[in-house]
């Protein structure tokens, strides 16, 4: 496994993301907020971290939902994964929405998402007249089935 340096600005009281185990693939992203947020069901809202990242080129920062926050609370992110491109410098903020039936309360400090960084490919769009034929060919939207 290689390890890829980012740097990092945190203008938040909030300790730096970091790996919870030692096989955990996303450092989780706290909440840095003057005071706490209330979701109502079925509300978003933009919540900023107080953190401000540099990565390399080649690399992205994929912003995810947390498991256990979406099981208890109902709370997860939209656009998920979020991208954070290699030459954006502004802070990371995080759309959360409450998916549950009840209202929700984010506290400054809550772990709310989680941050995976992965390489990236530039690609090459060549314009063709047809596609190559593949067994699939255009199914797609469930025509495997569902068992």
């Amino acid at each position: 496994m290689q390890i890829v340096q980012v740097n990092i600005v945190n203008k938040s009281c909030n300790p730096l993301p970091a790996y919870e185990t030692a096989g955990s693939a996303g450092m989780d992203i706290r909440a840095n907020l003057q005071q706490p947020i209330i979701l109502q069901p079925l509300e978003r809202n933009l919540i900023p971290t107080g953190l401000f990242i540099a990565l390399p080129d080649g690399c992205e920062a994929q912003i995810r939902p947390r498991s256990g926050l979406a099981l208890k609370q109902g709370i997860t992110c939209l656009n998920s994964p979020g991208t954070v491109d290699s030459d954006y410098r502004g802070e990371l903020k995080v759309i959360l929405i409450n998916l549950s039936n009840a209202e929700q309360v984010i506290h400054h400090g809550d772990r709310i998402a989680q941050m995976v960084i992965t390489k990236t490919e530039k690609a090459e769009l060549v314009l063709v007249e047809q596609l190559s034929e593949s067994l699939r060919g255009e199914g797609g939207f469930g025509h495997t089935g569902i068992k």
